[in-house]
């Protein structure tokens, strides 16, 4: 009897580490994702900023001022929707990632409650059942 409890014990044991490490690697992998993004966004918009400024310093004249800060205000102006997208991708992605969390433990709620009823309808008939006469 003491056996099937330990056999009982480490089968939940490993569908638990096994779902675990199902959920830990989507999590990382939605982690490698975001940083990635963000990190390509703040590599782009540090570029065009760096580039604008490189234009600003070689004005010498007040034209040249005047010719530069439309120029400037529409690096900005894309530096945010770069930034903005990037956010609402990351997080499409994070949403994405908890629903297919969500369906592996629902996924393990009903595998446990069907093992569970089943268990339980099993000692149902064994009680139920005539006990054998000698």
């Amino acid at each position: 009897m003491n056996y099937q409890y330990n056999e009982q014990f480490a089968a939940a044991t490993r569908q638990f580490a096994d779902t675990a490490a199902r959920i830990g690697q989507l999590t990382l992998d939605n982690a490698q994702k975001a940083f990635g993004l963000q990190l390509a966004t703040l590599e782009e918009n540090a570029e065009a900023t760096f580039s604008f400024f490189g234009e600003a310093a070689e004005v010498r004249d007040f034209d040249g001022f005047k010719t530069l800060l439309p120029k400037g205000v529409q690096i900005a102006r894309e530096n945010v929707e770069r930034a903005i997208s990037a956010g609402q991708e990351v997080f499409g992605a994070t949403v994405k990632t908890n629903e297919a969390i969500a369906q592996i433990a629902k996924a393990q709620l009903e595998s446990a409650t069907a093992k569970a009823q089943a268990a339980a309808e099993t000692a149902t008939a064994q009680a139920t059942k005539p006990a054998k006469r000698r």
